[in-house]
């Protein structure tokens, strides 16, 4: 059965940090790209950062440049986004999702084959 688990959530003040995990199994994690989605209410699903399946290809939406990153430990099946500088616009649900098309790095929600439950980032005043 094929499940990403996405974990490290949470409320935390503008300015703060939080990490998030997204835990793979059940296929083939060194062969896809992986990509982390938010999806704030009323909003449609943004694709946020996505690293390909050997972590040599990362790409960042303009809005969290600089202030998030995206890692890969292919041995533990497992990719991380850092956040940090949190601002209010940041909060949503965060979803991790894989692409079997691992050489790329598309932040387009139609280019995934799975998709994990998401956890909610919340982000103070």
């Amino acid at each position: 059965e094929v499940q990403l688990q996405a974990s490290g959530g949470g409320l935390v003040q503008a300015g703060g940090s939080l990490r998030l995990s997204c835990a793979a199994s059940g296929f083939s994690f060194g062969d896809y790209a992986i990509a982390w989605f938010r999806q704030a209410p009323g909003k449609e699903r943004e694709g946020v950062a996505c690293i390909s399946r050997s972590g040599s290809i990362i790409s960042y939406a303009d809005s969290v440049k600089g202030r998030f990153t995206i890692s890969r430990d292919n041995d533990k099946n497992t990719v991380y986004l850092q956040m940090t500088s949190l601002k209010l616009e940041d909060t949503a649900v965060y979803y991790c999702a894989a692409d079997l098309r691992g050489w790329r790095t598309s932040r387009a929600p139609n280019d995934y084959d799975y998709w994990g439950q998401g956890t909610l980032v919340t982000v103070s005043s």
